[in-house]
């Protein structure tokens, strides 16, 4: 490539073999694609039409949902054309496009899931006002937020990436994540620090609250008739796996960012794929079998 088009474009290094294994790559990732698509979508449509899924806990699920279909879509499309390219190339504005996303879809991840927590505590240790808090108003806020404030966050990073200058322009990874600050001629102390209070408010504060949250729930239970703690575990454990599942995938997406150079080719690539891989299918899979009036729903659409 000249110089000129090094300039604008960049190289996804991470594939192993693709040459060899362009279209068992395709196939692969193509129906993992439909499958988290349909999976999703199925449980998403259930909660649309189905009135007595009309309530604060499952539209919630239904927004994890729809933000995993979106957090998929980022991703997936790119790859599918890299499989079946000759180059594996991406233009910078569009690496940093589906870099925005990518963070602020993870980010709106934890948001969501502290809004449910909190949801199940004022629904298990308030009963009689959670019609009075939990409105419609009330969720539209929360769920307004939890796509606005991720996305606001990391607006800015994004913005003085576009004006810095690259001094390289090879990616090691097969999408665009915070590698590529490693391709920048000077390194940005202000961004490294900014980066840390992104990290803190989108990530490490939401942690906190709905573990502060569902200890609470576990404390009160706890002191409850076997009724009560029955329909806390019925409700809270699916939300927990999700959040336990999650949490470790981006503490595992943090680890191939910060240690790529320390991991083989295969390694790398291997643990990327996992992180897009097993959290869109995690979901529906959880709430599908683990949430009663889903599950029933469920059953009487397929069987």
């Amino acid at each position: 490539m000249d110089d000129g088009f090094n300039a604008t474009f960049l190289t996804l290094d991470g594939y192993v073999e693709l040459h060899k294994y362009r279209y068992l790559y395709f196939v692969s990732m193509c129906a993992v694609y439909i499958l988290i698509i349909c999976s999703n979508s199925t449980i998403i449509f259930l909660i649309w039409i189905h009135q007595n899924l009309h309530e604060p806990m499952y539209i919630f699920i239904a927004a994890l949902l729809l933000n995993s279909v979106l957090y998929s879509t980022n991703i997936y499309p790119k790859l599918f054309i890299d499989f079946l390219s000759d180059q594996q190339i991406v233009s910078y504005s569009a690496c940093l496009f589906q870099c925005f996303l990518y963070y602020s879809l993870n980010g709106a991840e934890f948001l969501l899931l502290a809004a449910m927590a909190y949801d199940r505590y004022v629904s298990i240790c308030k009963p009689l006002q959670y019609p009075t808090i939990m409105r419609k108003t009330t969720v539209s806020i929360f769920l307004g937020l939890a796509w606005l404030v991720p996305a606001c966050h990391i607006t800015l990073p994004i913005a003085l990436s576009a004006n810095t200058k690259l001094c390289n322009f090879t990616l090691k990874g097969i999408f665009c994540n915070n590698s590529i600050y490693k391709l920048h001629c000077v390194s940005s102390r202000a961004l490294s620090v900014y980066g840390v209070i992104v990290l803190l408010n989108v990530t490490i504060f939401p942690v906190i609250f709905i573990c502060f949250t569902y200890t609470k729930i576990f404390i009160i239970t706890y002191q409850s008739c076997g009724e009560v703690r029955k329909k806390a575990a019925q409700t809270c454990l699916p939300h927990l796996l999700v959040l336990i599942n999650f949490s470790f995938l981006v503490t595992y997406d943090v680890t191939v960012v910060k240690l790529e150079s320390d991991f083989p080719k295969t390694v790398h690539l291997i643990m990327t794929l996992q992180v897009i891989l097993y959290h869109p299918l995690f979901n529906p899979i959880i709430y599908g079998l683990k949430m009663k009036e889903i599950s029933i729903h469920i059953k009487r659409l397929f069987f």
